[in-house]
């Protein structure tokens, strides 16, 4: 079992990561299209050495999991209703 993440700085780059696929995803984006964004964030991360290289790993397999999990990607209730009535 994995272990959650625990450095505080890579849990925000997660929490940044999350929320950029999850409005990707809610601009119509695909799953490949989500997929490759994830990839290029990684890359610039690496890149960058802003954090170390195994957090950069712990992040992309906690990311991959994320992206894999179909109810991240669910419209809440909440979302589906409106705020008024357009009669």
């Amino acid at each position: 079992m994995p272990t959650m993440l625990q450095d505080p700085q890579t849990i925000r780059y997660y929490q940044k990561l999350t929320d950029a696929m999850v409005e990707l995803w809610n601009r119509g984006r695909t799953q490949e299209e989500l997929r490759l964004y994830t990839d290029g964030y990684l890359a610039s991360l690496r890149h960058s050495n802003t954090i170390e290289p195994y957090l950069v790993h712990r992040l992309e397999e906690e990311a991959l999991d994320f992206l894999r999990d179909p109810y991240n990607f669910r419209q809440s209730a909440f979302e589906t209703q409106l705020d008024y009535d357009y009669r």
